[in-house]
């Protein structure tokens, strides 16, 4: 019995679909990751870039992208928090970066959104003191670097879902 269902199921990511369709794979190949806008105030401009390379290489797989058929569009805001703070200096001794994303996936065919969500990342990171203030600096970019990576990786499982489910 459980080999006869065993053939009903197909892997979410396979390179073939088991009816003939075109695979989540190739589906996720066609989406155009629209620039992600930044105001000049902010200063969360290189974050767009990471988040838009993170995007990008999570729907291609690094492979060259097909034709578009869909485009995402995502809006993102950055925080820094200070999570643990020394009590006889101030300073802080673990800080926490995160990542609040919203995005819409537009059909560009009709300009018809097709799929909307909000997701987040929380990452945490330790400050080894004032006199390190570049490890600091470095624990902080690798730090949302790991946010940036939790949002593509996010948004990709939900469109490929799309993708299979048609909702």
């Amino acid at each position: 019995m459980a080999g006869l269902l065993g053939g009903c199921f197909q892997p979410l990511y396979a390179s073939r679909s088991l009816t003939g369709g075109s695979a989540v794979v190739d589906q996720l190949r066609s989406v155009d990751v629209a620039p992600i806008k930044t105001t000049i105030r902010n200063l969360d401009g290189g974050l767009a870039v990471e988040l838009r390379n993170a995007l990008i290489f999570e729907l291609t797989g690094g492979a060259a992208a097909n034709s578009p058929t869909h485009r995402l569009n995502v809006q993102f805001a950055a925080l820094r928090q200070q999570v643990i703070v020394d009590i006889t200096t101030s300073r802080p001794d673990v800080e926490q970066a995160g990542v609040n994303a919203s995005f819409s996936l537009i059909e560009i065919a009709s300009g018809r959104v097709v799929v909307t969500g909000q997701t987040f990342a929380r990452v945490s990171y330790d400050s080894p003191g004032q006199e390190q203030r570049f490890a600091r600096a470095r624990g902080r970019k690798d730090a949302e670097t790991r946010a940036m990576k939790v949002i593509a990786e996010d948004v990709r499982s939900r469109l490929a879902s799309y993708f299979i489910a048609g909702t």
